[in-house]
């Protein structure tokens, strides 16, 4: 509460409520500041100030209380019979930003999949009760799957009794499976394509998460 009326003088009349209100509004539509700044009759400075402050409490005490991996996660019990030692589901979503001038952040911001071909990415991890546990940092769109997983820090809390269900991006990553390819020639096994279906239907959970995080336009539209 200090922090915000550290600036009271610029908006006086906002309560903590309402500079919540504003913030998740501006967080679930994305309006450019000048715009809410016109609409809630502030000046731009006054919500950039204000934007800044409240996400970054909401930040402090939403993401340590939401996004943590469980310390006794060896021990949960899933419901997935034939993955006993799976607890957690990986993958990345990626940010759609506009294109750089420069040449060389075009390169390392180039993602393909991305409505503009360049982008931001993010590794998000959730357990089997579909719990966001981890988000990594904010990697440069070109860098792999696999490169984000090993920087992520993730692995670190991997081991034989805690495992991994990841797609084709983290294949021969050690404690991560990943439905099998099929090799040239050659067709799955019906043992391979039961593996398969398991795994993937695990991971419709992170699936899920990360395109419930894109009906957020900060994640979903082109990020200023």
């Amino acid at each position: 509460r200090n922090k915000l009326h550290a600036s009271s003088a610029t908006t006086s009349d906002l309560s903590p409520m309402n500079l919540l209100v504003v913030t998740l509004w501006y967080l679930k539509h994305y309006h450019s500041e000048p715009y809410i700044a016109s609409e809630l009759n502030f000046t731009h400075q006054g919500v950039n100030y204000f934007l800044s402050a409240v996400v970054d409490i909401l930040h402090s005490f939403v993401y340590p209380a939401f996004v943590s991996l469980p310390a006794d996660l060896p021990n949960k019990r899933i419901p997935h019979g034939p993955q006993e030692h799976h607890k957690l589901i990986v993958d990345s979503t990626c940010v759609a930003i506009p294109q750089p001038h420069d040449p060389e952040q075009r390169k390392k911001l180039y993602y393909a999949k991305s409505s503009t071909n360049y982008g931001i990415k993010v590794q998000v991890a959730c357990d089997f009760r579909h719990r966001i546990v981890h988000v990594s940092e904010c990697y440069h769109g070109s860098v792999h799957d696999f490169a984000v997983l090993g920087e992520s820090g993730l692995l670190e809390h991997v081991e034989e009794s805690v495992q991994v269900v990841g797609d084709k991006g983290y294949i021969d990553k050690e404690y991560v499976d990943t439905p099998r390819k099929k090799h040239c020639g050659r067709k799955l096994t019906q043992e391979d394509k039961d593996f398969n279906r398991n795994i993937n239907s695990a991971r419709a959970a992170i699936e899920n998460i990360n395109q419930r995080l894109k009906t957020y336009a900060i994640c979903g539209s082109v990020y200023r």
